[in-house]
């Protein structure tokens, strides 16, 4: 019997917990795993890696920000990780197997964005179940391994960050929720202080916002 395509709505509502390992109290994926449910979700899905004077990362003060497209369902999604150490702090002058896992840590993070095990980056521990899926939009660019990527797109994508990061704040709960939601979203939050410090306090000032609402409500 053939098997049935899955759709981004099963994809969010899929438990990946037995492939999650713990590192410095944070979650991964295995890239492996990810991919190959990615594929069987959609065979036609690719990834692209964005390069940047000929480099699969952008510099950012001598740190490397990768940046990485995954399509699925004929949908591009574009996310952007920084390549850190085994501490989760940017590496300066990284090598090509920092960047290649970096690499492949912003890969499973986009297809997150398609909702392949979504819920890790939102501190949750349990997948959706038949709850109403929430989609993360990313920009639609056109994006192959040897296109550089100019500071208008860089722009766009970091707003867009941003955005998702206020936008799916209202989910949150309780203060708890919240800080998980933070963390989870962390090594982002970094880059994004970094390389966007004004967009950056924006997502800080909403989060400041709502933690003083829930403590109000105490």
């Amino acid at each position: 019997m053939n098997q049935v395509p899955m759709n981004q709505v099963d994809l969010l509502k899929l438990n990946v917990n037995e492939h999650v390992e713990k590192k410095q109290n944070l979650s991964y994926l295995s890239w492996a795993w990810a991919w190959a449910e990615a594929l069987k979700a959609d065979p036609a899905a690719t990834f692209d890696v964005q390069t940047f004077d000929g480099k699969p990362y952008m510099e950012v003060n001598g740190t490397g920000m990768v940046w990485v497209t995954v399509t699925m369902f004929g949908k591009p999604m574009t996310c952007f990780l920084p390549v850190m150490d085994h501490r989760n702090k940017p590496i300066t002058n990284p090598d090509a197997f920092q960047v290649n896992t970096a690499l492949m840590r912003c890969m499973t993070k986009g297809l997150a964005l398609h909702g392949l095990g979504l819920y890790i980056y939102a501190g949750e521990d349990l997948p959706e179940g038949d709850a109403e899926p929430v989609i993360v939009k990313a920009v639609t660019q056109k994006a192959t391994a040897d296109v550089e990527v100019n500071t208008g797109n860089a722009d766009a994508n970091a707003e867009l960050f941003a955005e998702g990061m206020i936008t799916y704040t209202n989910h949150c709960e309780d203060a708890m929720s919240l800080n998980r939601y933070w963390k989870a979203n962390q090594t982002q939050l970094d880059g994004l202080k970094v390389s966007h410090p004004a967009l950056y306090e924006q997502v800080r000032n909403r989060f400041a916002e709502l933690k003083k609402q829930f403590s109000e409500k105490q």
